[in-house]
């Protein structure tokens, strides 16, 4: 008997369990595979690497060649960035953008004050507000140009023509060059307010009725209330707006274009960044200088993101 125990302890483990009628066996799931993963995120990365990842290398590698009048382009290194960092034209587009994204970046506390407003409990109308301010976001940049163009017209515009209802004398703003590129921004954020306003809605939406009901409890006002609790919970759809308005307003040219064209005298006060890669690679056709600018753009707009990831840490609340 002594020598037969072991035996027969080892035999019992060796012997699968009794499976009862409600116990179903355990499978190996198909999909515990690592080609599974490979199949689902095949088609993404491919498409990541085709339209992302290879348009930046290849604009890269054209940033050291010249494009030859009849095509074809020589290798010559570095002389494109050497005459970009030395053209004049390079600081005055540099400022533009800045003074365009800074100006952009005000529609952030304008959409979360309207968002704040339509977010009110008993708000009658609420639909059609939103309706309303989202319909810039769906209508064609040319359609915004030209409409706003006609406002903004120094003759028979409609913005001159309420100022002189007041008694204030209007001007032309798209060739005035102190003002043109503050009127573009302003149209600027007009057309971004719906998106901003959309996403603000949702994260005031996912904030608790509970937190509320407690600074009710402690007396504390509207004021208190948004600035103490709304805004801190708020942060996150605050960064995330900020970073895309960033990126949108250092990219910005469809406007500049539409809204005053290259016979302008306010030109040189309003051309951004894009504008000037615009002018290098499809009305001077050259291609190297042009993907030169594109690549110092894409440098400053990652450079921008990076700082801005970095403060967030400072400012926004994530619990």
């Amino acid at each position: 008997m002594t020598v037969l125990a072991p035996r027969a302890v080892e035999t019992a483990e060796r012997m699968p369990e009794p499976q009862g009628p409600g116990v179903r066996r355990r499978r190996r799931s198909p999909g515990a595979s690592p080609w599974w993963a490979l199949v689902f995120l095949g088609p993404t990365a491919l498409g990541i690497a085709v339209f992302y990842l290879w348009p930046t290398v290849r604009t890269l590698i054209i940033s050291f060649t010249k494009s030859g009048p009849f095509g074809g382009s020589e290798w010559v290194g570095i002389e494109n960035y050497t005459r970009l960092f030395q053209d004049p034209e390079l600081i005055g587009a540099l400022r533009n953008t800045a003074i365009y994204t800074v100006i952009a970046l005000i529609g952030i506390p304008l959409a979360v004050g309207i968002a704040a407003l339509l977010n009110t409990a008993g708000l009658k109308g609420r639909s059609a507000y939103r309706t309303l301010y989202f319909i810039p976001v769906v209508t064609m940049p040319a359609a915004i140009a030209l409409v706003w163009r006609m406002i903004y017209n120094g003759d028979y515009g409609v913005l001159n023509a309420a100022l002189g209802a007041v008694g204030i004398e209007g001007r032309s703003w798209l060739t005035d060059p102190n003002t043109a590129l503050i009127a573009i921004a302003v149209v600027g954020i007009w057309a971004g307010l719906g998106t901003n306003i959309v996403i603000f809605l949702a994260g005031l939406q996912g904030i608790p009725d509970t937190i509320m009901e407690a600074a009710d409890l402690d007396g504390a006002g509207p004021v208190r209330k948004f600035f103490s609790i709304t805004i801190p919970l708020l942060s996150p759809s605050i960064f995330f707006v900020s970073v895309i308005s960033v990126i949108g307003a250092l990219q910005v040219f469809d406007l500049i274009y539409m809204m005053l064209g290259r016979s302008n005298p306010a030109m040189p006060n309003t051309r951004t960044v894009v504008y000037l890669f615009y002018e290098a690679g499809f009305l001077d056709n050259d291609r190297g200088y042009a993907a030169a600018v594109a690549f110092l753009l894409l440098v400053i707009i990652l450079i921008l993101t990076i700082v801005q990831f970095r403060l967030q840490k400072k400012w926004v609340h994530y619990e």
